[in-house]
């Protein structure tokens, strides 16, 4: 039998392949708040040849929680383009062409891990504790047994911590986009079939369990990274008919159905696709209908976007879908989009298009990601969403309320971000970084965005996941296609989900001692400077962190 080594690492933690244990820190306690995940990695590796292949381990896990315990596999994916050379700081993993630690993956071969020769592995380990488990500390134990003779070759042990005070619910709204396309071209299935609406309930799961609470809803197709002049799949909702007598009829049952699925996943929020072209308004999105029985095309990139029959259609349209939220008591809880990412040479006309729609949407939000704070400071959007390394202007000016977004275009010098060559550390602290701002929501645009560039193709994202070198590999999804139609979490999700935690933790502990001492002993914790350019990089601040805030609450 081999000689296994094996510990016990934290959840933001990356192992690749070629390296070995050494420097991976062992942790030996874990500290959870109820309602909250708990997230461990065990890390193993062989320094033996091995003959007998596949070497399967069975992994056990001994102790009080071990019945509440799921185990995946860390899987490497391959990254062709990992970082922006021209535009990235230190604070990287690799910058290199290789296989990257980031989907998650159910056991194989009936619940076995596999141990390759001189290779470095992990297992995420990860459960939701039942509210009545009494607080206190729970040895857990791991051991890897082999599959073949039952032995127990290796095992490790941590103590978990459970802490009896609970976080509050998620207040801030956090969104990715969700593309409905994607899912259907991905999986082989007709849009919106029984197969595909399976599909994205199970995908809305998946995104709702890791702190994403607002869902990007396709009432027509979003106009989204799609080339002049081509289509993305068809994924509208909303059934419409243009009368003889030119009037238009809506059929909102396919919407009821999505908007049904979403309340039985735990969404809290909507978002309505953009209601002209992405990067400056100049058209209509695609919106299909039918014609004298026939289905067809009725705006798209022929449109122009201020053209009187657009305006004529949206002032049928909106009123009617506004009437429909609120008949489906949706009021307050549904945001519209105008377009993403206008310049700011496109100002003026994006302010028509608003003009347009705005005395149509009531008391609705508009919300938009953009650059500039000419937006903000005009009145033109009233609430932008300026991404993290534009952002400061918006602080400075006290827009309130404030969003935020991560760009994969700007190369992530020295700002947080996703990428896969990046410490999950970095990516974390987002949450950390919009608590201490006072920014009240996160957009992203690529929950599982599986195309290339302007979606000229479909692709495989767990053999392409720079999306054929579109961003730097991360960027443009947070979840793999996994088998019978269900999503495999990727080590980002989780660290996008701790983010959320992480600010619910530090809103427990303003209820207790106020807003300011909390960011006063944030400043303390991070070492006198926290903003979204500087900020701790190492893992080790949030155990230090967690364990500061549970000790001064519970004393």
């Amino acid at each position: 039998m081999p000689d296994i080594e094996l510990k016990i690492i934290s959840s933001l933690e990356k192992c690749f392949p070629d390296e070995t244990l050494n420097g991976k820190p062992n942790q030996t306690v874990c500290s959870v708040f109820r309602n909250q995940r708990l997230c461990l990695q065990a890390a193993y590796r062989t320094e033996e040849l091995l003959n007998d292949v596949p070497f399967l381990l069975r992994p056990v896990v001994k102790g009080a929680l071990a019945p509440y315990i799921r185990i995946r596999q860390v899987q490497y994916v391959p990254s062709l383009y990992a970082a922006d050379l021209t535009n990235c700081d230190e604070n990287y993993l690799r910058r290199c062409a290789g296989l990257y630690p980031d989907p998650l993956r159910p056991l194989l071969y009936n619940g076995c891990a596999i141990l390759y020769p001189r290779q470095l592995d992990s297992l995420w380990l990860d459960a939701m504790l039942p509210e009545e488990l009494p607080a206190g500390e729970y040895p857990l134990v791991l051991e890897l047994h082999s599959e073949r003779t039952g032995e127990c070759l290796a095992g490790a042990e941590v103590t978990v911590q459970v802490c009896g005070l609970s976080l509050p619910r998620q207040k801030r709204i956090h969104t990715e986009w969700f593309y409905a396309d994607c899912l259907a071209e991905q999986y082989h299935v007709p849009v919106f079939s029984e197969k595909h609406w399976r599909i994205i309930g199970s995908f809305l799961q998946t995104a709702v369990q890791n702190g994403i609470n607002m869902i990007l809803t396709p009432v027509f197709t979003p106009e989204l990274d799609t080339a002049v002049g081509r289509e993305r799949l068809t994924t509208q909702l909303v059934g419409i008919t243009v009368e003889a007598d030119g009037a238009y009829r809506f059929d909102f049952s396919a919407l009821d159905r999505w908007i049904g699925l979403c309340r039985d996943a735990g969404v809290e929020y909507f978002e309505f696709p953009h209601l002209f072209s992405q990067w400056g308004a100049k058209h209509a999105p695609k919106i299909v209908a039918k014609v004298n029985g026939r289905r067809q095309t009725i705006f798209g990139w022929q449109t122009d976007a201020l053209g009187a029959t657009y305006a004529r259609f949206l002032s049928c349209f909106l009123p009617a879908l506004i009437s429909h939220l609120e008949e489906m008591q949706l009021a307050g809880k549904c945001y519209f989009h105008i377009s993403d990412e206008p310049k700011l040479a496109q100002l003026e006309h994006y302010i028509k298009c608003r003009d347009l729609v705005v005395p149509h949407l009531k008391h609705y939000p508009v919300i938009d990601a953009l650059s500039d704070y000419a937006f903000a400071k005009s009145g033109a959007v009233m609430q932008p969403v300026p991404s993290v390394q534009h952002i400061q202007p918006f602080l400075d000016a006290h827009v309130s309320p404030l969003w935020t977004y991560y760009s994969g275009a700007h190369g992530c010098s020295a700002y947080t971000g996703r990428y896969l060559s990046m410490p999950l550390a970095r990516t974390r602290i987002i949450g950390v970084q919009m608590y201490m701002a006072d920014v009240q929501g996160f957009l992203h645009w690529g929950y599982n965005f599986w195309h290339t560039k302007l979606s000229y193709d479909v692709i495989d994202p767990r053999l392409m996941t720079d999306c054929g070198c579109f961003n730097p590999s991360g960027d443009c999804f947070l979840v793999y296609p996994g088998e019978e139609g269900r999503a495999w979490e990727s080590m980002r999700l989780n660290a996008m989900r701790e983010a959320m935690e992480d600010i619910r933790m530090l809103e427990l502990y303003e209820s207790a001692f106020g807003k300011e001492a909390t960011k006063r002993m944030l400043l303390e914790q991070s070492g006198g400077r926290l903003d979204f350019r500087v900020y701790p990089t190492e893992a080790a601040f949030f155990s230090r962190l967690r364990a500061h805030i549970m000790k001064k609450l519970l004393s």
